[in-house]
């Protein structure tokens, strides 16, 4: 039998295409092509970072078996994902989910195009997954709201993925992600207030709390701690100071090892902004490889206190840095993030 995972990831990845130079689609004569999904971005980014500890982190999905899903899987393992429990699909007419990205400068705004209906995940049945088998001494179990969103068989899924999790000791993170295009904000509503007793760490920014779970408070997140019996609430912050500059930052609310509720904040940071998409996705790479990993370098052990503001800091750091790099990836490495939490500097690398 393999060892645990350090992490599983559950959700669709699609190809992204996007035309270069700021083109519109409509005129478009080259497309610059790159893999991309939440939950794929995150389990990359802790597999880039932890790679020298060894983390082991596994992506769960679904794809069709032609050229586009052996594209997808093939990037996954290039940057150290296990593959292992993708499903695959067969059938002459299954299709990979790709979305179209046109990016713009203001006053036009960037806009994604999906075309995802009726892909391989989409037709996911919930059985196709053993989850006891794949979560059985897992860390943390990773699915974000897009993932139900995809069809009802991905909703299901998602379902028994957390439950499982739950019940073999791990910890369940969710981020509600609403994507509008995906279903209204109703039917997200009902199916995240479902879904939250299953969760142990809730990334999610005060709209979001109020917005999706009811909390119309001046400190949603420790009203969230408290109601939902939550171990953190995480998020990242953003001031746009213009389409292609911002400030970031993030913020953790966590009981520490007393059970005191205490807030956590790393420093903002100026972005010259490369490419906006997956920054939150880095965040949450970096956070949990933060609770995965300790200042010594080693692996911490599953009953030792989480260190949230080591898991704050990392976090931040990444979403940072993502903002520099082309593509959903976050492509870095852990002595890129230390450097930039410890001694960041601008000057060129020789």
């Amino acid at each position: 039998m393999s060892d645990p995972f350090h992490l599983v990831s559950f959700g669709e990845a699609m190809v992204r295409l996007c035309p270069p130079g700021f083109g519109r689609l409509e005129v478009a004569t080259e497309l610059e092509m790159q893999p991309g999904g939440a939950e794929l971005n995150t389990a990359v980014g802790v597999a880039r970072l932890g790679a020298e500890q060894g983390l082991r982190a596994v992506w769960v999905s679904r794809l069709p078996r032609n050229p586009l899903g052996r594209y997808l899987a093939a990037k996954a393992r290039e940057h150290g994902v296990l593959t292992d429990h993708i499903v695959w699909d067969d059938s002459p007419d299954a299709r990979c989910g790709t979305y179209f990205l046109e990016e713009g400068g203001a006053p036009r705004a960037s806009a994604v195009l999906y075309d995802r209906a009726n892909s391989a995940c989409a037709r996911l049945q919930p059985e196709e997954i053993d989850w006891p088998a794949v979560v059985g001494g897992a860390r943390f179990f990773l699915v974000t709201g897009i993932t139900p969103a995809v069809s009802p068989g991905c909703l299901e899924a998602t379902r028994r993925g957390m439950r499982a999790a739950r019940a073999a000791g791990a910890r369940v993170v969710f981020d509600p992600n609403f994507r509008s295009k995906l279903w209204t904000a109703e039917q997200a509503r009902a199916v995240y207030q479902e879904l939250v007793p299953l969760v142990d760490i809730l990334s999610c920014p005060p709209e979001g709390l109020r917005t999706f779970y009811g909390l119309p408070s001046d400190a949603p997140a420790a009203e969230a701690l408290s109601r939902f019996d939550l171990q953190a609430v995480i998020m990242t912050t953003r001031t746009e100071l213009g389409m292609w500059r911002n400030r970031v930052g993030a913020t953790v609310v966590a009981r520490d090892a007393g059970g005191v509720v205490r807030t956590y904040t790393d420093r903002e940071r100026e972005v010259e902004i490369v490419d906006r998409l997956g920054a939150g996705d880095a965040f949450l790479a970096g956070f949990l490889f933060g609770l995965l990993t300790g200042p010594g370098g080693g692996v911490v052990a599953a009953d030792a206190p989480p260190d949230w503001e080591r898991a704050t800091a990392y976090g931040g750091a990444c979403a940072a840095l993502k903002h520099t790099i082309r593509g959903d990836f976050p492509l870095l490495t852990a002595a890129e993030v230390r450097q930039e939490i410890e001694a960041p500097a601008l000057r060129v690398q020789r």
